[in-house]
């Protein structure tokens, strides 16, 4: 996975996510956040397909966009959180189309900063 954020200023930055988000790892250790459960375990995300976690509840249009081949690389994630809808109407085609997450990141370079953290937690193989 190819990372080209600062992972410390992303840890910094993480702190936006952690309402919703934590990251735990496979042994159960949280290694961001606290204990929100509102958005899925981030753990592993860079070079993850979209909407794959066992037993979260994605909507419909995340779920269609994993089924579809969409894979966290920097540059999808990036778009993603800064305009999560927006980004899912675009990815999928359809006008319709609606995330659950509801929060933007606002600044690109925070959300690339994000996506190194979280690559610097944990990478998918696959």
């Amino acid at each position: 996975v190819d990372v080209s954020g600062d992972a410390a200023a992303g840890e910094k930055a993480f702190r936006q996510c952690i309402t919703c988000h934590v990251v735990v790892d496979d042994s159960g250790e949280t290694l961001a956040g606290r204990n929100a459960k509102v958005g899925p375990n981030l753990y592993k995300v860079p070079g993850r397909h979209a909407g794959q976690i066992e037993g979260f509840r994605y909507s419909d249009s995340m779920s269609q966009a994993g089924q579809n081949g969409l894979v966290w690389v920097e540059e999808e994630f990036v778009k993603y959180v800064q305009d999560p809808t927006g980004y899912l109407r675009e990815y999928l085609g359809d006008s319709k189309a609606r995330g659950a997450m509801t929060h933007k990141v606002r600044k690109e370079d925070e959300a690339v900063d994000i996506y190194a953290y979280l690559a610097s937690l944990g990478v998918h193989e696959e």
